[in-house]
């Protein structure tokens, strides 16, 4: 039998967020590789603005803010989601 899927994480933008301790970031060609020491997670970041972005989410007060530094809505749009994900792995985390 499956183990059951972890609990979707309450993804707050309006809070202060920033990458995990636990986990290592490599650059690629097409974006990262997150690899979670603790959970053993291994997650592809698929662009290059992701990257950046969690790299850099300590630098802001919340969420909302760093994806407003972001030029273009469907950019932001996507990097919502994907920070969404990277919580719920694990690979983000609140601060």
């Amino acid at each position: 039998m499956a183990a059951p899927a972890p609990a979707p994480t309450d993804f707050d933008g309006s809070g202060a967020w920033c990458l995990s301790s636990d986990v290592s970031l490599r650059d690629e060609s097409f974006g990262a590789l997150a690899y979670h020491h603790g959970n053993r997670r291994l997650v592809f970041l698929k662009s290059a603005d992701l990257v950046a972005l969690v790299r850099r989410l300590d630098q802001f007060a919340s969420a909302d803010e760093a994806l407003d530094s972001l030029d273009d809505a469907r950019t932001r749009a996507g990097c919502r989601r994907a920070l969404r994900a990277l919580a719920d792995a694990g690979i983000i985390r609140g601060r």
